[in-house]
């Protein structure tokens, strides 16, 4: 999808022009300054610049004085650029503040641009019914479900997606994310009490766009993020957690998603109880503000700019009490598909499965899924019959068919006997 223009950005980080423009302390730069050249070995200031993500004149006067104070030494010239190097002193300095901390890359911003970027990039969507036909144009989605879907992601809050399994809950949270058009600005780093909170992480935050001249360059243009946790969620993974070794944070999951979409799929299913992951986020969900510490105990506040969405085969009621449900305005139940849509997807899926069909082959499935006393037809059961065919097929080295007899074969491997 088309990404803003930056002109119509809520938030743009104007380039720093001195210290006093980065937001965060001189002594902290000086400490990064040192621990890069020591990482380094021999740099130059251009080089410092580009990881540091700090301009060459922001820095002059962090080089100046440390060349005043002997720390460091001239070892040359790279065209107009200084080759430097510590001296001796100043190898013994930055070995003290690597002991501190071992961060050496890019300058973190200051907590309270942060967090004003995160309220300024809030997402606000105009979403039509069409708009989501064509955001789940590779699902069979019928307009009821549209119809609830629009509204809950106009609202941006939290969205609750329940219902029997097999029928499509999982598949349309992930795509939720096709909603949005614009792209948002995130920190490498975020600095709080002169500790460093790694954030940008290239596993979640889909990187676009070039850096601009005329923009701070400790933050990132990504598309908004979109995290999917399952059974591998712990309370850990929502806390800042501390790198012994380096001494950096890493943010949590939550504040990695800000601005985008988390999305606890199977909830329910997670190492962690529901009712513990429901206590954790009670206030977040309410007030949209998070609260996080630092492991010598200072608490301090961080927007929750997030859409969540629980994704669950459980009833509510079996996971949450009526004071959490409350806080999610949202709840979509996702029916069994009808006799309709269970051909629709059938059809589709044995297209790109290349599995051969005839008129006769969606009464025939229809009637196998539903034998055995099962008495709802999943959105999962073509496709999951479509590759046992194509096993059969590949099994007898031939082309896969849904023929009457093939069918039956592969209902039978499916389903568990009663």
């Amino acid at each position: 999808m088309p990404l803003l223009g930056e002109e119509q950005w809520l938030f743009v980080p104007p380039m720093p022009r001195d210290l006093e423009g980065l937001g965060i302390s001189q002594g902290l730069v000086t400490d990064l300054f040192l621990r890069r050249l020591s990482v380094d070995g021999t740099s130059t200031l251009h080089t410092l610049s580009s990881v540091l993500k700090i301009p060459v004149p922001v820095l002059l006067p962090i080089f100046t004085s440390l060349r005043q104070q002997q720390f460091i030494e001239v070892k040359g010239m790279v065209g107009n650029d200084y080759r430097i190097s510590l001296s001796g002193s100043g190898r013994t300095l930055a070995t003290e503040r690597l002991r501190m901390s071992q961060y050496s890359g890019a300058a973190p911003v200051s907590l309270k641009s942060y967090s004003e970027a995160v309220r300024m990039q809030a997402a606000e969507v105009e979403i039509s019914r069409d708009m989501l036909r064509t955001a789940f144009s590779d699902m069979v989605v019928p307009d009821g479900l549209l119809d609830q879907l629009g509204p809950a992601l106009i609202e941006q809050s939290s969205i609750f997606l329940y219902g029997p399994p097999g029928n499509g809950k999982s598949s349309l949270a992930e795509r939720l994310l096709r909603v949005y058009e614009d792209a948002v600005l995130i920190p490498y780093a975020v600095e709080v009490d002169g500790q460093v909170i790694s954030l940008f992480d290239p596993a979640v935050h889909q990187r676009v766009g070039d850096d601009s001249e005329d923009r701070d360059p400790r933050w990132v243009v990504c598309r908004r993020p979109c995290i999917i946790v399952g059974g591998e969620l712990t309370s850990g993974l929502l806390e800042l957690r501390h790198d012994d070794s380096s001494g950096v944070y890493s943010a949590p999951l939550q504040m990695k998603a800000n601005n985008g979409i988390f999305v606890i799929d199977d909830f329910g299913r997670q190492h962690m109880s529901p009712r513990e992951l429901l206590n954790r986020w009670i206030v977040p969900l309410d007030r949209r503000v998070d609260y996080l510490s630092l492991r010598y105990g200072l608490k301090f506040e961080v927007p929750f700019q997030v859409l969540v969405v629980f994704a669950t085969n459980l009833k509510p009621s079996e996971l949450a009490d009526e004071a959490f449900l409350r806080r999610i305005h949202n709840k979509i139940y996702i029916d069994p598909v009808s006799p309709d849509a269970f051909d629709e997807i059938f059809r589709r899926v044995a297209r790109s499965r290349l599995v051969t069909v005839r008129p006769e082959s969606f009464a025939a499935l229809r009637a196998l899924c539903l034998a055995g006393g099962r008495t709802e037809l999943r959105a999962c059961y073509p496709n999951d019959v479509c590759k046992i065919l194509n096993s059969i097929a590949r099994y007898e080295s031939r082309e896969a068919e849904a023929t009457p007899e093939d069918l039956q074969r592969a209902v039978r491997l499916y389903f568990t006997a009663e």
